[in-house]
């Protein structure tokens, strides 16, 4: 089962727009205007993924979307082979439509069709006007061609499983046991299971994009959805039309790198939560920051050595205790249910963070999962990239990771162990996302990001050829449809004009 070494799910806590002070960052130029015509999307494809690019989507009435399925290969080197289907849900546009806006909120392993009632809130009236808002889950992902592993008793005992990495035989127990994991997802799940990469995502990407009919794309994805998009720029940069990349990931970082981004992240968020906690009433931690951040670190201790009761019938360890604490980081609006957590722990009852953690995992209260999610994160990020396994480099990473982050960099460590013997090779990055000649691409970073820390995102707009940076000053995951006006007005005059914001601009 992974360890949370890696990027998790990107899925916002809370919906609540912040009210700021406005900026008005002037445009600078034009990103491509997004075109539909069925005629010229396929133009320039390879013969051989011809009856790909030009099938025709069969749209059905579901409840108050529309659904369809669309085909592609399951091994994009063997177009011929074996094929698989995407799942997507459709929302008409409003008014007349100029073209669709794909969508993805994140993970990997997020699924965006479950996500598109909130994406209908996110995204501003005037863009439900003009694009049809399109969801789907990525390959592996949701319903589109799963990715399965266990039972769901078993996801419940990975998910509180507590590794002993401080031997030589607790790391190989841990490796041991994400192997057997990694087998029961190859049994389960097959040839599915080497091709889950965001490389093939991204092809498959295109594909969509020509089969909705337009010849260039215009999408939003969150958080690891970035990577996604950054991926597809790549791959076809004379596709590109309007991307919204929010909350990003740098494509280039190895995974030692984003343990220790990340974990640095989440305690940069936990201080700036520690200090409003204990400026307001009714705060459980005591004295100043720093003390704060040590008693954070004492519950964690106590949980570790004596599991806390709940008011199930299960148990909270230290490694749900974390996922308990972590997930109202991802959105300044959720701390006080932080706080009510937090005050119940203290007092010796683990209800509030189990349920928190299992909001994480999407676990339901009848002890079933919503989503594949956990099972696709782990496929997924073990065929793009896997950390080094040696105990000595995982135990040299440690202590870097515990360097920038006391209180939560345990959680982020030992990651290697995660896809040390995963049972499919890796597929492994591109070699460049410059994406030269496309379109001006559209990067928002949060200063405060837990999960994307704002670092990446200066990266990724760096690294794309076209990127243009969007600096939302603030906390928590993400920004567009969150984090006021400012993002808002900005991120829709992109997409609705193509304006791109000023070199620099700050909300």
């Amino acid at each position: 089962m992974p360890t949370p070494s890696s990027l998790r799910r990107s899925a916002l806590v809370v919906l609540v727009a912040l009210v700021l002070a406005a900026c008005t960052p002037a445009p600078r130029h034009q990103a491509t205007a997004p075109t539909s015509g069925a005629a010229s999307a396929s133009e320039g494809v390879d013969p051989a993924l011809a009856p790909f690019y030009e099938q025709q989507l069969e749209w059905k009435v579901c409840g108050s979307q529309q659904c369809a399925e669309a085909t592609v290969p399951l091994d994009w080197s063997q177009p011929e082979g074996e094929t698989i289907t995407l799942a997507l849900r459709r929302v008409p546009a409003t008014g007349d439509p100029v073209g669709s806006l794909l969508l993805n909120p994140g993970g990997p392993g997020h699924s965006a069709i479950d996500f598109l009632p909130s994406f209908q809130q996110l995204v501003s009236a005037q863009v439900r006007a003009a694009y049809d808002l399109v969801a789907f889950d990525p390959r592996g992902v949701g319903v589109s061609s799963p990715v399965t592993c266990v039972e769901p008793a078993e996801l419940d005992a990975l998910t509180a499983w507590v590794p002993d990495f401080g031997t030589d035989e607790g790391i190989a127990e841990a490796v041991r046991r994400n192997a057997e994991f990694g087998q029961a997802c190859l049994e389960r799940t097959g040839p599915l299971l080497g091709h889950v990469d965001t490389a093939s995502a991204a092809r498959d990407m295109d594909v969509l994009r020509a089969v909705l009919g337009d010849d260039a794309l215009t999408y939003l994805g969150y958080s690891y959805g970035t990577d996604l998009g950054a991926t597809y720029a790549a791959l076809f940069p004379e596709r590109v039309g309007r991307l919204v990349l929010d909350g990003a990931l740098d494509p280039t970082l190895d995974s030692g790198e984003v343990a220790a981004g990340q974990a640095a992240g989440f305690e940069s968020a936990l201080r700036a939560y520690v200090a409003d906690c204990q400026a307001a009433s009714g705060c459980p931690l005591r004295g100043d920051v720093d003390d704060g951040l040590a008693q954070v670190s004492e519950l964690f201790d106590k949980i570790r050595a004596n599991p806390m009761r709940t008011q199930t019938d299960r148990e909270l360890t230290v490694s749900l205790a974390f996922s308990g604490v972590a997930t109202p980081l991802y959105a300044q609006q959720s701390w006080p249910v932080l706080t009510q957590a937090l005050t119940s722990a203290f007092a010796g009852d683990g209800t509030a963070l189990l349920q928190l953690a299992d909001q994480y995992y999407n676990r339901q209260p009848d002890g079933t999962y919503a989503t594949n999610q956990n099972e696709a994160f782990t496929a997924i990020l073990c065929l793009d990239d896997r950390a080094p396994a040696e105990p000595e480099a995982m135990r040299a990473e440690a202590e870097q990771i515990a360097a920038v982050a006391p209180t939560v960099g345990e959680f982020f460590s030992y990651g290697g162990a995660a896809c040390a013997d995963w049972p499919v090779p890796e597929v492994g990055a591109l070699d460049s996302y410059a994406a030269e000649g496309a379109a001006p691409i559209l990067v928002v970073g949060t200063t405060n990001d837990p999960a994307t820390p704002y670092a990446w995102s200066q990266a990724l707009a760096d690294l794309l050829s076209s990127g243009v940076l969007l600096t939302y000053e603030g906390e928590g995951h993400t920004a567009y449809g969150r984090a006021g006006s400012c993002v808002q007005e900005t991120v829709d005059a992109y997409l609705l004009t193509g304006a791109v914001p000023e070199e620099g601009a700050r909300c």
